[in-house]
């Protein structure tokens, strides 16, 4: 199970979720709550719809009719789509990023924190097909600054690697590179539920560079120990009034 404290990810749940419905009237809430709850909506649904009609073809209407929210709330929130996208991806990946840092933590050895923290991210990925498919595959048509975003990202992925033993120059880089790539692929062919499966692989390839080969495949006989990390999904979804 995901941290109670940390906000499920963008697009485990619908956009028009009726846990989140606002509802008018004398005790309706402070417009600070308000816009939260919207600018939540938004991200579940900016996910759904980027991911069913690909960026270039999502429209800021679709967006708002897919979380029950008008254009205005939107531009209150949003200076656009590109705006909304980049807040959406920066918002889910600080989420997945403190799922794997929980993960990591809660190890004694590099090696097995490392492992684990991987799981968590395949997993992740794979329980919310959604927000791989935005985040992964979609970013690519966001424009320039979603594409710094993703390589600023992938930069980030070096804290798991800070107490491995030295090596080369840009092999950190080239190892996480490689990941990712794998992930990649599996995502925009569609076979995100696939994930999981490729944790043997690829934390074989992941470590082989720090401990070798033969260590390598000696630790990967048993998966690591951490939990399976699912994100909370919703499944349910309303035609009821929003706004």
């Amino acid at each position: 199970m995901t941290n109670p404290t940390i906000s499920p990810l963008p697009g485990a749940r619908p956009g028009r979720d009726p846990s989140r419905a606002i509802k008018r009237g004398p005790r309706s809430l402070p417009p600070e709550v308000i816009a939260a709850t919207q600018r939540e909506r938004l991200f579940d649904a900016l996910v759904h719809t980027v991911a069913e009609k690909g960026y270039a073809n999502a429209r800021v209407s679709d967006i708002c009719t897919a979380a029950g929210v008008t254009r205005p709330a939107f531009y209150a929130l949003f200076a656009g789509k590109e705006d909304a996208f980049l807040d959406t991806y920066r918002h889910g990946t600080q989420v997945v990023l403190r799922l794997m840092d929980e993960a990591y933590l809660r190890e004694q050895d590099w090696r097995d924190g490392a492992r684990v923290a991987l799981k968590v991210l395949l997993d992740v990925l794979a329980s919310v097909p959604a927000f791989a498919t935005m985040a992964i595959v979609e970013i690519d048509a966001a424009g320039p600054q979603a594409r710094r975003e993703r390589t600023e990202l992938l930069g980030r992925f070096a804290r798991f690697f800070a107490d491995a033993p030295p090596v080369p120059d840009g092999l950190v880089d080239t190892v996480v590179g490689g990941v990712y790539s794998t992930i990649y692929g599996h995502v925009s062919t569609g076979r995100v539920a696939e994930l999981p499966q490729l944790l043997p692989m690829l934390g074989y390839f992941m470590m082989a560079p720090f401990v070798g080969r033969e260590a390598a495949a000696r630790e990967l006989v048993t998966p690591p120990a951490g939990a399976r990390v699912v994100a909370p999904c919703a499944t349910s979804d309303t035609d009821g009034v929003f706004h």
